[in-house]
């Protein structure tokens, strides 16, 4: 029987974590501000029990959620596995975050403790498409030095394409718009993509263009039209980052994957969100560490086939500093 559970993990310094296990969701996130109070920094609706009807579910907004199996667009509405071909549920060819997803599913608790949480979900074969049984772990834990540390683990008795990853809407001050925050990127280079946001295969630079956040300055710049991008990941272990002067609060992204979508709503539907985060013009930035959109069926992206005896692993660490 599928029913909602909401887990709650806190630190010392008042951090604190909600998730539900409806598509492992990050319901909200409170990180000390400097103010000595804490902000809530992830859009999130009001109660867990919006996130499984309507206004909510008639939206695809993947609100925190966990994606998967594959996070991002597959082209062509199929992809190819050992010579075979496997047809996917799309709209106009395009197949967004694996379908009727990872983060419409109920998740299994395997254990909790204060500071972490962790949950499991089996993917039949053929679910959504996609061969293979795959096993998946999602571990979610809360450090004392105001660290959200994400770990996506995976396992397949197929060759399979597996591409996990968190869906968060981060917003450092805790209100308002984002565009007056500042940016990092640790990224030289971009996807470009087609009309329907569709890789064409094509590896861009960009140095002097509007993707170009390797120095740290605010969203809107004069080039910001917005973004729903691909930036493929520079060396070094520190991603990305966003600061707000205002609330202090200095959020570093760490990851393993290859490449990081950033995406910047303009708005979002009309709907009962936390403390109002959430209403306004760009009112929040999505960071999803992941593999390349559409790897299985473009051969010189980074692999995407999970085989049998391989284990897939995406770990993802969200740093949260106070800069008075």
């Amino acid at each position: 029987m599928n029913t909602l559970a909401l887990y709650t993990l806190k630190n010392k310094n008042g951090m604190e974590l909600e998730v539900s296990n409806f598509g492992v969701t990050i319901i909200s996130l409170k990180v000390p501000n400097n103010s000595g109070t804490v902000t809530n920094v992830v859009v999130g609706l009001e109660d867990a029990q919006e996130y499984i009807k309507a206004p909510y579910t008639d939206v695809t907004l993947f609100l925190g959620s966990t994606v998967g199996r594959y996070a991002g667009r597959i082209s062509k509405g199929k992809f190819e596995v050992d010579g075979k071909v496997y047809p996917l549920e799309h709209n106009d060819g395009v197949h967004l975050h694996g379908g009727e997803g990872f983060d419409k599913k109920y998740w299994s608790l395997k254990s909790q403790t204060d500071t972490t949480v962790v949950l499991t979900y089996v993917s039949p074969h053929l679910e959504n498409g996609y061969p293979g049984e795959l096993k998946v772990e999602a571990s979610f834990e809360i450090t004392d030095s105001n660290s959200l540390k994400i770990s996506y683990s995976a396992s397949t008795d197929q060759a399979t394409p597996v591409n996990l990853t968190i869906h968060p809407y981060i917003n450092v001050n805790g209100s308002g718009t984002v565009l007056d925050q500042e940016l990092y990127i640790n990224s030289t280079q971009h996807l470009e993509v087609d009309a329907q946001l569709i890789p064409s295969g094509r590896i861009l630079e960009s140095v002097n263009t509007a993707f170009d956040y390797t120095i740290s300055s605010k969203i809107n710049k004069p080039t910001f039209k917005g973004f729903d991008d691909t930036f493929v990941m520079g060396e070094g272990h520190l991603k990305a980052s966003l600061y707000s002067s205002q609330s202090g609060i200095k959020m570093n992204v760490y990851h393993n994957q290859p490449a990081m979508v950033i995406y910047t709503p303009k708005q979002f539907p009309n709907l009962q969100f936390k403390n109002n985060l959430g209403e306004g013009p760009f009112p929040a930035i999505c960071f999803e560490p992941q593999n390349f959109p559409d790897a299985p069926n473009n051969s010189h992206f980074p692999n995407s086939i999970l085989k049998p005896n391989e284990t897939y692993h995406n770990d993802i660490v969200l740093e949260f500093q106070v800069i008075q």
